[in-house]
């Protein structure tokens, strides 16, 4: 039998990488149809270099303070990228905005997850945000990158309580377990060619309907 071809990934970090651990461990468990051919950092001390180097991923970090213009640093990173044959770009707390450079490169191939529920609360610190606003509910949602902050077609959401104890961190905590679920969900989803793009809508081919509705604070 010949063995079924897996999904070429690259993922981008910034920061610790978690949520490129949970991909690795996926990977590692066969539960995902894809491979991780390379992990980019543009930040040197980034833990997410280190969880690839335990892994055996193959791993650089692109400094982005060595390049005097964004279009340049991108540039690099793209070249890197087409060199592993990068299929997918998965952005994992990759904490740089991207310029066409990039996403001309990779149209429609590059997803990125952000712990908010969007369109609500995009960029940055956004849980004190939904906290401060009042939110009743959070979560974190999985999308295509395009040429806004965290405004790509939305490939799927988890939604999280907002408690009335919470604080930043303990709202922060709930949501990463949930982004270390959907995440790796929408790239086997990707990996399966089951992810359409329609406009603004995203359909995944034989997902099924949701039937239940959330209520918080809960009704009698």
């Amino acid at each position: 039998m010949t063995p079924k071809k897996k999904l070429r990934l690259a993922i981008l970090a910034s920061g610790s990488g978690s949520n490129l651990q949970s991909i690795i461990d996926q990977c590692q468990q066969e539960r995902l149809d894809a491979e991780i051919s390379l992990v980019i950092s543009n930040n040197p001390a980034a833990g997410a270099l280190e969880r690839a180097k335990q892994a055996g991923i193959n791993n650089i970090c692109i400094n982005h303070r060595k390049f005097d213009m964004r279009e340049e640093f991108d540039q690099a990173v793209v070249a890197a990228l087409k060199e592993v044959g990068a299929e997918l770009v998965v952005l994992a707390g990759f904490m740089r905005i991207i310029s066409d450079v990039f996403l001309q490169a990779f149209p429609q191939k590059i997803i990125n997850i952000h712990p908010a529920l969007l369109p609500s609360f995009p960029g940055l610190q956004v849980q004190q945000k939904a906290i401060e606003y009042g939110a009743k509910f959070s979560g974190c949602t999985v999308h295509f990158v395009d040429g806004g902050v965290d405004t790509g077609p939305i490939i799927v959401q988890a939604v999280v309580p907002v408690f009335a104890d919470d604080c930043a961190d303990t709202l922060s905590a709930r949501i990463l377990e949930q982004e270390h679920k959907i995440y790796p969900q929408a790239i086997q989803w990707f990996a399966e060619g089951r992810v359409k793009i329609e406009g603004r809508q995203v359909k995944i081919e034989n997902s099924g309907t949701l039937k239940s509705t959330l209520i918080n604070p809960p009704t009698r």
